[in-house]
């Protein structure tokens, strides 16, 4: 975005998201600010929005309460073909909703490690694993561009609707490429440029923080994953996810530039 700083656009991020995390409650429906219900239907339940993401209802039935805030753009874990004793990060981890998911995957031998650089964000997934007695799961307040984990001691990162997030994705993948051990590889669902965004939503900062302006193309992506080190990368846009993307933000039909895409690559 033209003339806006990075340290801009984490502060919106960080302000909304921490609203997000103290507004959504147990039962509540969700009110993320664009990546999540449209404006005119907050009764639609946190749910139901991530049955339009193609989390299955004994997916949702079997985490804490609160973790699932309807976040989201796709099931990472779902595509992570996790195993057994595998070392898990999740980039943007949220109310630890893909990272309680991935706990019974991995195991007693394995761990799943949230990153999240809001705080709100942290207090509630570390609540949600205290009180749903989850030992395998931890969360950690940072970046992600700046992650605070240790070189080459992850198998598999996953990220939700986050990369876009953030304004210096190389950082990002050169952080992940980092961390991951050898034969490591991503799982990740995020939000791709399908065509160039009218300027009255690339100057949206409020739609940056709704998962729409600081999207990249696919081209712009594989250069991140190809500078960062990693191989065998695959982006496979889901056009079927206009479907709920059209309700994030109506008045500007983002659903004509924007796509969810499954992103996969190894180190």
């Amino acid at each position: 975005m033209k003339d806006v700083k990075q340290d801009q656009i984490r502060s919106q991020v960080r302000e909304n998201y921490a609203k997000v995390a103290l507004k959504v409650n147990d039962e509540s429906t969700c009110h993320a600010p664009g990546c999540c219900t449209p404006q005119d239907q907050k009764t639609l339940s946190v749910d139901d929005i991530s049955k339009q993401m193609g989390y299955s209802a004994a997916e949702l039935q079997s985490i804490p309460n609160g973790a699932n805030m309807g976040l989201g753009c796709g099931n990472p874990q779902a595509i992570a073909d996790l195993k057994e004793g595998d070392v898990v990060l999740d980039l943007g981890s949220g109310g630890g909703f893909d990272c309680f998911l991935a706990a019974p995957k991995v195991g007693s031998t394995g761990k799943v490690i949230g990153v999240d650089m809001t705080p709100e964000m942290i207090t509630k997934s570390r609540n949600n694993a205290s009180k749903s007695k989850f030992e395998n799961v931890e969360f950690r307040l940072g970046e992600i561009e700046h992650l605070p984990v240790s070189d080459e001691s992850t198998d598999v990162i996953m990220s939700n609707c986050v990369i876009n997030l953030s304004p210096d994705k190389q950082s990002v993948f050169n952080e992940a490429y980092r961390v991951l051990k050898g034969g490591g590889r991503l799982a990740i669902s995020d939000i791709v440029l399908t065509a160039d965004l009218p300027d009255e939503v690339r100057n949206n900062i409020p739609l940056y923080s709704g998962c729409v302006t600081g999207a990249s193309s696919i081209h712009e992506l594989n250069q991140y994953l190809s500078i960062a080190g990693f191989t065998n990368i695959s982006i496979e846009p889901k056009k079927e996810s206009k479907a709920f993307i059209k309700d994030w933000a109506p008045e500007y039909k983002v659903e004509d530039f924007i796509v969810s895409a499954v992103i996969k690559a190894e180190k």
